[in-house]
């Protein structure tokens, strides 16, 4: 190349498969504030008709959520927002601090729910106006659970921790509701007064258990946990298809962060393959990975088969298969036949 020639330039497109794509879920948000709004005005309307605590409980969880669905708005603006010189990887994580947070105000509700209950129970009240009350919040629960079912499929689709968090507080509510309501009726029914308060503790231990497991996954993502194993295994029986004697890959590791997934592999390929022969193959995996499995941002790193510093590089990883791996399996599932080249 002479002094007046430019070097060859390789144009990098913007966005692609590899491109990690930030969603906007926000709307999803405004939903469930929406319908914490409408479900605290209907509960806080039913327990002052019927003067029951364990209505007031329920009304109280309904705060609880209204609380958690700013929270939720907040972290999805905040995830949605693209990857930055401070934040090469985006702002996903801050999912995590909102199922956080709605674990942390679920333990305040149940708190004031069973400290609620018991001083009810030390001094139990009469139950007024049971049918409307009821009625009240059996609408209150039809409007929570079908916001709920929305969230959780939203949060399935599009793999998002805070959606699928709201989603399972809000049908925790439906099914604590459900428990309210049945209450009340036994002690109409009965005349047990002291029905309510043990109704309205009980809610506040589900409550409790609800928000412990809301922030154990949370602290799972902050962690960097792993994709799940079905998820692992697809990557790595998508990489078995470019496995000959020459090639081989080892440390799969993949994380998540928010609805981002990330992972990364070595591919081990003969030490007299040129640059040009590696990268095409690279691409060639890449590719297939993206098309098999969807998004997620995949990282190959290129090593000389020969080489003894490729192996042992981390301590754990998701087995690949190898080349004898795959004849073997081959030899069991059909007999004999023709080597893999």
């Amino acid at each position: 190349m002479s002094s007046n020639e430019s070097p060859p330039t390789a144009t990098t497109p913007v966005g692609g498969p590899r491109a990690q794509q930030t969603r906007d879920l926000s709307r999803f948000a405004y939903l469930s504030i929406a319908a914490a709004i409408v479900t605290i005005t209907l509960k806080v309307i039913a327990w002052r008709v019927t003067g029951s605590v364990g209505l007031l409980s329920d009304a109280a969880e309904s705060v609880v959520n209204l609380v958690a669905a700013v929270a939720v708005l907040v972290a999805l603006k905040v995830a949605a927002m693209p990857a930055d010189k401070n934040h090469h990887y985006g702002h996903t994580k801050a999912e995590y601090f909102s199922a956080a947070i709605e674990g942390m105000m679920i333990f305040v509700a149940a708190l004031v729910i069973m400290y609620t209950a018991v001083e009810r129970f030390l001094n139990p009240r009469p139950i007024e106006n049971v049918g409307i009350g009821l009625a009240i919040s059996v609408v209150a629960s039809l409007v929570n659970g079908g916001v709920a079912l929305v969230l959780l499929r939203a949060g399935r689709r599009y793999r998002s921790l805070t959606l699928t968090a709201d989603g399972k507080h809000l049908m925790t509510d439906v099914w604590t509701s459900a428990g309210v309501v049945v209450g009340v009726l036994v002690v109409a029914l009965t005349g047990i007064e002291r029905l309510d308060p043990i109704v309205a503790f009980l809610v506040g231990i589900n409550i409790v258990w609800t928000g412990w497991k809301l922030i154990r996954e949370s602290t799972a993502g902050l962690m960097d946990i792993s994709m799940s194993k079905e998820d692992n295994r697809a990557i790595a029986d998508i990489l078995a298809g470019f496995v000959t004697r020459d090639v081989h890959f080892h440390a799969l590791r993949t994380r998540e962060s928010g609805h981002h997934r990330f992972a990364e592999v070595h591919v081990l390929v003969p030490g007299a393959w040129t640059v040009q022969q590696g990268h095409d193959l690279v691409e060639e995996v890449e590719a297939a990975v993206h098309d098999g499995f969807g998004e997620i941002a995949l990282t190959c790193h290129l090593e000389p088969s020969e080489d003894p510093r490729a192996y042992g590089d981390y301590a754990a990883e998701f087995p690949v298969p190898t080349h004898d791996d795959i004849l073997a399996s081959h030899e069991t599932t059909s007999g004999a036949g023709p080597e893999r080249p």
